[in-house]
């Protein structure tokens, strides 16, 4: 399998915090588009699309897949004279990483303004005198664009998104970006449409919104679709650097997709974990089992919607995960494609109702 690889360039640089996923979306439609039998857009902003599946009518189950397009980032806070903007962070970032980042703000009323964020009160190292620098909070950071209060003013307002100044770029066998989390998981999800033969359920491909906020595209999709199945793709911590314990590894890059078993927001089915253990030896996709201690994915509301719905999350390992440069495997992401794409060609097979013994 070859990565479409400006595919996923596209859609992890294109800009989306929560709520302002407009050009994330245009992108992720498109794709979706030619590979689904109908497409809409929910009240939220959800891309639901639809590839209707072969079996009878009346019987057809429904797979419901999810993968959000929003990233972290900020939303402008304050416009001081200065010109220099204070920030609501959407989202968690490592707030480690963000010193003297590039970032690009979204202007409402002019073109999109390059800057540099910056903790407030920081000093350069010349002036420091032995001090010992604390560490800074994210709601600290504010953003130099460069210009006069007054200009800045014309044309930024209240609320206008910033998001991180970053390319995605090859190194070695992984590729690196902004956004990885979760647009690689919306990436899988084009390329397991694409990737799968002849199925008998019906695959909702949801690409949510606000999932960076408590998951809320996520449950207002799964409570309109109302599936059988529900599958969210996310990536997940790939802690196999130096200085990392064996036992908090959570995940490695390059050892296949992960198959979670749970996470904060969700103890995925035991039998849909069973399943997709069992195609992945089968068919020899590379994967991993995958606890993470803390941390969530929309399979978590998925799982909770209506009466509840047997529900497990596919994880992309991913290194540096919540910073500037988060770094995936092309291994990984093939393996995900292919084990998604193989699941849901016998998912009809599968039986997920609970009987009273």
């Amino acid at each position: 399998m070859t990565i479409d690889y400006d595919l996923l360039k596209r859609l992890s640089e294109a800009p989306g915090v929560p709520s302002r996923e407009e050009r994330i979306r245009k992108i992720t439609v498109e794709a979706l588009r030619p590979l689904a039998d109908s497409l809409q857009v929910d009240r939220l902003g959800n891309a639901v699309a639809l590839k209707r599946g072969g079996g009878a009518g009346g019987a057809r189950r429904k797979v419901m897949i999810a993968a959000h397009m929003d990233e972290i980032g900020f939303l402008v806070r304050h416009v001081d004279k200065n010109g220099f903007l204070s920030l609501q962070p959407v989202g968690g970032f490592d707030p480690r990483s963000l010193f003297a980042q590039r970032v690009i703000v979204h202007a409402s009323r002019g073109p999109a303004l390059r800057g540099v964020l910056m903790p407030s009160a920081s000093k350069p190292p010349h002036l420091m005198a032995g001090e010992q620098p604390k560490p800074p909070k994210v709601e600290e950071f504010f953003v130099d664009v460069g210009l006069p209060g007054e200009q800045v003013k014309e044309v930024v307002e209240l609320g206008d998104m910033v998001t991180m100044d970053r390319t995605v770029e090859r190194a070695g066998n992984t590729i690196i970006g902004k956004a990885m989390d979760d647009r690689v998981g919306v990436f899988v999800m084009i390329e397991a449409l694409r990737a799968v033969r002849s199925h008998d359920v019906d695959i909702l491909a949801v690409a949510t919104v606000q999932e960076e906020v408590g998951l809320r595209g996520a449950t207002t999709a799964a409570f309109g679709v109302d599936p059988d199945v529900g599958i969210a793709l996310d990536v997940t911590l790939a802690v196999d650097v130096p200085g990392s314990k064996e036992q908090d590894r959570v995940s490695q890059l390059g050892k296949g997709v992960g198959i979670k078993i749970m996470d904060s927001s969700q103890v995925c089915d035991p039998r849909l974990v069973a399943h997709f253990r069992d195609i992945a030896r089968r068919e020899n996709i590379p994967f991993q089992m995958e606890i993470l201690p803390r941390g969530g994915t929309d399979g978590g509301a998925i799982q909770r919607t209506r009466a509840g719905v047997p529900s497990i999350t596919l994880s992309i390992p991913a290194r540096y995960v919540h910073t500037v440069n988060e770094m995936v495997s092309e291994t990984d992401v093939e393996a995900a494609i292919t084990l998604l794409a193989r699941y849901l060609e016998v998912a009809h097979a599968f039986d997920y109702a609970h009987t009273m013994d």
